[in-house]
């Protein structure tokens, strides 16, 4: 991308020194070079040769293979040491890289390779293999993570003056999961994410140089990403698990090893499935902060996960690619503001906003939009869409949303989401968590189908719990003392699995076509 003219012309201070992630990492460094940084089964990265790898990509990226700051890559591949070196060093080179994730299908691959113009491709093995079957219009440098990564590592020489990267510049290009329409490539700059990592260590109080975090989430999705990255910007430990296996999570949580970890709600309905003597081994006192994010907590396992864990250390967060952090809800409130997820995220503005664009007032349910120094740049390669999600600053990307007399914030669905029935809002979300409480529900959606008489009216999925049965019936009749007669599902579907992507979120498209 071409350099702003605008920031260009701007002289800064003397003093100023643009945030670097890599710098981050490099400071932490410096205070302990043979600390272990990274975990990832047997193997291990002492902050010394992690940043000697890093130095390395960005060398073999720049004088190696020729690439400019600006120009863009991709990397396919499951959670491991070596993506974060990957993604690291090529920030550091000024290439920003598509972290696309690996459970795609080919097609779904190379589009995302081709849209985001990626010079070069960082795969796993046989993602690597199929990728080199393929004609693509533009072909890319492809590196497979493994052995040919090392051999193409040992080619390449130490750093000796970095490229200047400008803390706007973009840093990674998640793609958004397509839930409603084609990904979007989203373009992050390195001052969000850096400004982000002091906010969730203000937060979240496990990102101390002597924390020890658990990193489960896939670190293709923004999240998994920052979650995996914070502990080792502030000269913590990480350990990375690339798959995630609910038996082996709660034996490394009940191992007193850990004081963090992040996950969703997929992997907190598996966690809370163990048998009694797997949840009792999970508990350990050395553990002070959970952390949900991506998809909506729903409040009965909110309820479960505070029992189990203790009432001290639950968080849940909300947030977007788009806008990074906007919310959290704390631990104190966890029980006493239902569905909720809490205030302002440091250094972040929200507003409620009617579709005329003026601020609701409290318990109004309107737009959300956020304001802060975590916004993405825009959608490579769309600029209409780009000037759709801003408005004056301030970013949206479609929630629905209301906000207490205290301020505490309630994501009531996405826009996209609601259905109009009859003339009448109905959010979805609050018919999911009414389903939810029913005893043998094990995951509910709900959407709305179209219908001659009303316009719209609302189909609910049912995955009941294993070895438990119900008819829809009984979860009518279980729902009606509890929500408006008009919200009540018109339909009910058992199916064996929600369909979600990746990160855990609901892939209501799918459900749409299923009817």
């Amino acid at each position: 991308m071409s350099p702003d003219p605008v920031l260009d012309a701007v002289l800064p201070p003397a003093t100023f020194h643009h945030l670097s992630l890599v710098g981050g990492v490099r400071a932490a460094m410096h205070r302990a070079p043979e600390k272990v940084a990274y975990r990832h089964g047997e193997r291990t990265r002492t902050y010394s040769t992690l940043l000697n790898r890093v130095d390395r990509v960005t060398t073999a990226l720049t004088a190696g293979l020729g690439l400019q700051p600006g120009e863009h890559g991709a990397i396919i591949g499951k959670n491991s040491i070596e993506y974060m070196e990957i993604v690291l060093g090529a920030s550091q080179a000024g290439v920003a890289l598509a972290t696309v994730n690996p459970r795609l299908s080919l097609p779904e691959i190379v589009a995302i390779c081709a849209d985001a113009e990626a010079r070069v491709v960082f795969a796993d093995p046989e993602v690597a293999a199929a990728l080199r079957d393929v004609a693509l219009e533009i072909r890319p440098v492809i590196i497979a993570i493994g052995p040919e990564l090392e051999t193409w590592l040992a080619k390449a020489s130490p750093i000796s003056s970095p490229p200047l990267v400008r803390e706007w510049d973009n840093f990674t290009i998640p793609y958004t999961s397509g839930t409603t329409g084609k990904p979007k490539g989203v373009l992050v700059p390195h001052r969000s994410r850096i400004l982000t990592l002091f906010g969730m260590a203000v937060e979240y109080g496990c990102y101390a140089p002597d924390d020890r975090f658990l990193a489960i989430a896939p670190m293709c999705h923004g999240a998994g990403m920052i979650f995996s990255l914070a502990p080792v910007f502030f000269g913590g430990y990480a350990e990375i698990v690339d798959r995630f296996e609910p038996e082996a999570v709660l034996a490394k949580l009940g191992s007193g090893h850990f004081t963090g970890f992040f996950g969703v709600p997929t992997h907190f309905h598996a966690l809370l499935s163990g048998t009694a003597a797997q949840l009792a081994a999970s508990r350990s006192a050395t553990l002070k902060t959970v952390i949900s994010n991506a998809a909506a907590l729903p409040q009965a396992m909110k309820e479960r996960l505070v029992a189990h864990f203790g009432s001290g250390l639950l968080h849940e967060t909300y947030g977007s690619t788009e806008a990074g952090i906007v919310s959290n809800l704390r631990p104190p409130d966890q029980l006493r503001k239902q569905q909720c997820v809490g205030q302002p995220f440091p250094c972040t503005d929200i507003e409620l906003r009617r579709q005329d664009g003026t601020v609701c007032e409290p318990d109004e349910v309107g737009e959300l939009f956020s304001r802060s120094p975590y916004l993405f740049n825009g959608y490579w390669g769309r600029p209409g869409e780009t000037a759709e999600a801003f408005r004056d600053g301030w970013v949206s990307v479609g929630d629905l949303a209301r906000r207490d007399a205290e301020g505490y914030l309630y994501i009531v669905d996405r826009l996209k989401d609601m259905v109009i029935s009859g003339g009448v809002n109905i959010y979805p979300r609050e018919v999911e968590e009414i389903l939810a409480q029913h005893p043998v529900v094990q995951e509910a959606a709900v959407i709305g189908v179209p219908d001659e008489k009303w316009g719209e009216v609302l189909k609910a999925f049912i995955v009941r719990r294993p070895g438990s049965d119900c008819s829809a019936e009984a979860l009518l009749t279980f729902m009606e003392p509890r929500i408006a007669r008009m919200k009540l599902p018109k339909h009910v579907e058992f199916i064996d699995q929600i369909p979600r992507n990746a990160n855990g979120k609901v892939l209501k498209t799918a459900l749409r076509a299923r009817s």
